[in-house]
């Protein structure tokens, strides 16, 4: 079996998202080490522990200094030593791992572009002339939606968007009523939610006005509080902040909403932003209110599936259209019928099949060269 070894700014245990749901399919076909970004610690060290099929590296440096990179790497290549890794992949998600990847020398290398990172609070510098790099080195680039495929695609000869997809079977399990989860039981109705990392992109100033125009209306946001400090967040009797939640725990939180929120600022760091969130909460069957973020906005705002909204009193209208509609039927037999072809099985099968093909192209000109 071949390796492919992952490089990314994310723990795999932070949320579950897109490239939880891709690697755990190439664990099918390869051996997946999914290198973590390095962490502060009293040595140099590594440790590895199977998730989901997939190998995860937790990286440990004892400081930062001069030959940080150097040390980096000589963890990566005692893990590559220890597992016999020697024909494999090298699949990106941050172009900063190329600081500590030099000296390896993959058969291919895959640059998964699912955010636009330049513009999230805190972002490197040399990010921008890093990830130019990448670009120069990697076969086949792919990007996280639509938007930032068009401000990426003259960077790279073989880039192809790859929009983030769904778990209908999972997400699905919404549809029917779930067991109540204890720290929701007693939030009245109705019911808003929000589940995701709550960031710099999160619309703080929306959520405030909102709901302090209807205290009846009850808002839960699920998920870690990141980058910002917690103390901005607005504080009421009618909005609940559950925290993190394993993504095995979520249709059952959703199934007792009402309405679900993708509550993004419109700022730089939400410019190209395609949130996976959009077609789970469509998966579960329930009503979305979003702001006007791009990839939300086309294809699902177009397609009447989610509901598009730019300020307090657009969305306190759009909520009370929503919660008077007796009849959803034909909305939900649209949204099933717009998603029948999404799943991540099929973006994992588009992704591989290009991936295969370069290795095909790469074949047929060492051929051509003898």
């Amino acid at each position: 079996m071949k390796y492919l070894l992952c490089f990314s700014h994310l723990s795999w245990n932070f949320v579950y998202q897109r490239p939880q749901h891709l690697l755990t399919r190439f664990s099918k076909y390869y051996k997946v080490f999914y290198f973590e970004e390095p962490k502060i610690g009293d040595s140099d060290r590594y440790t590895v522990n199977m998730q989901d099929g997939v190998y995860i590296v937790e990286l440990i440096i004892s400081g930062f200094d001069d030959f940080t990179s150097r040390r980096t790497q000589n963890l990566i290549l005692l893990v590559m030593k220890e597992y016999d890794i020697k024909e494999y992949i090298s699949w990106y998600y941050t172009p900063m791992a190329l600081q500590f990847t030099d000296e390896l020398t993959p058969e291919r290398i895959v640059y998964d572009s699912m955010d636009e990172l330049s513009a999230f609070k805190f972002a490197p510098p040399q990010l921008i002339s890093m990830e130019q790099e990448l670009f120069d080195k990697a076969d086949v680039v792919f990007t996280g939606g639509h938007s930032l495929y068009q401000a990426k695609k003259n960077r790279h000869h073989n880039i192809h968007a790859m929009p983030s997809s769904i778990d209908k079977e999972h997400f699905g399990k919404a549809r029917i009523n779930q067991d109540e989860p204890e720290d929701q039981k007693e939030i009245g109705f109705p019911r808003l939610g929000f589940f995701g990392v709550v960031d710099e992109r999160f619309d703080i100033e929306l959520l405030r006005n909102v709901s302090a125009s209807r205290p009846d209306w009850h808002f839960v946001i699920i998920g870690p509080v990141v980058k910002i400090n917690p103390d901005d967040l607005p504080r009421a009797e009618n909005i609940h902040y559950l925290g993190s939640k394993n993504y095995s725990e979520l249709p059952a939180y959703i199934s007792h909403w009402d309405i679900a929120l993708i509550l993004f600022a419109l700022n730089e760091s939400t410019e190209f932003i395609s949130p996976t969130k959009t077609p789970e909460y469509l998966a579960a069957g329930k009503p979305v209110i979003s702001t006007a973020i791009k990839d939300v906005v086309n294809p699902y705002g177009n397609a009447a599936l989610v509901k598009i909204v730019d300020d307090a009193e657009s969305f306190i209208s759009t909520a009370e259209k929503i919660m008077t509609d007796p009849d959803r039927d034909h909305w939900l037999r649209t949204v099933d019928h717009f998603l029948e072809d999404e799943s991540w099985d099929h973006t994992f099968e588009k992704m591989n099949a290009l991936i295969n093909t370069v290795e095909i192209t790469n074949k047929q000109k060492q051929i051509n060269h003898v």
